[in-house]
């Protein structure tokens, strides 16, 4: 194997086993925050109210517990068709479970996305995109009304080592680890990848031109 794929590749692992190591028996796959929203039912802006452990179900051998977070919703991005005002997400009590630890002080707002279970109610995890508000970028503020659906046609891939080439013309490349060494960089904060009429999907920034071009990564 070339010296460098090794490196990277033990660096891409060392990684994954960080990740694994601090969520215990929750691994989640690297995607992008436009994929993340794209793959959830539900996308609010909510500030978190109280928390209370409660049972996760009415069967009393099920002796697992979730965390039911009062929230006051202040904005619904996605989900309206299925909801209309969340007062409540649930969430494992244990971390290997995926669990969110999520601060009850009716101060910090977050970005919430999860999975609208089928007796309505919003279930939240690890392997969702949540974020406190403050944290977000201008552009992803913007792109959360609109921008990232309509991108949900659009593949991306995750870039870990060159050669990385675009295989299909409705995939944009995700090239923040092999940049920064991190997977939410500049890209992730600051780019959308959007369909052309034309059905073929590029990094799009709702701003000035780009420093740089993230369109394909290979080998000179």
């Amino acid at each position: 194997m070339n010296p460098v794929h090794s490196t990277l590749l033990s660096s891409v692992l060392l990684f994954t086993l960080r990740i694994q190591e601090l969520v215990e028996a929750c691994s989640c796959a690297p995607a992008h925050p436009q994929q993340l929203i794209c793959d959830s039912a539900l996308v609010i802006r909510a500030k978190i109210s109280s928390e209370k452990v409660v049972p996760a179900s009415d069967d009393p051998l099920d002796t697992h517990k979730m965390i039911r977070y009062e929230i006051k919703q202040i904005k619904m991005f996605k989900g309206f068709e299925k909801v209309k005002d969340v007062q409540y997400v649930y969430t494992p009590f244990d971390s290997s479970l995926c669990g969110v630890k999520l601060e009850a002080n009716n101060k910090k707002q977050y970005l919430l996305t999860g999975q609208i279970l089928n007796d309505g109610k919003v279930l939240i995890h690890l392997c969702n995109y949540i974020e406190p508000w403050d944290d977000l970028s201008l552009s992803q503020k913007k792109s959360l009304n609109q921008r990232y659906q309509m991108g949900c046609g659009c593949k991306i891939t995750t870039c870990y080592m060159v050669p990385c080439s675009i295989t299909t013309p409705n995939e944009c490349l995700w090239t923040d680890w092999l940049i920064e060494r991190k997977l939410y960089g500049h890209q992730a904060k600051h780019y959308a990848c959007i369909k052309r009429s034309d059905g073929t999907c590029s990094w799009y920034r709702g701003g000035p031109p780009p420093e740089k071009e993230f369109t394909d990564i290979s080998e000179p």
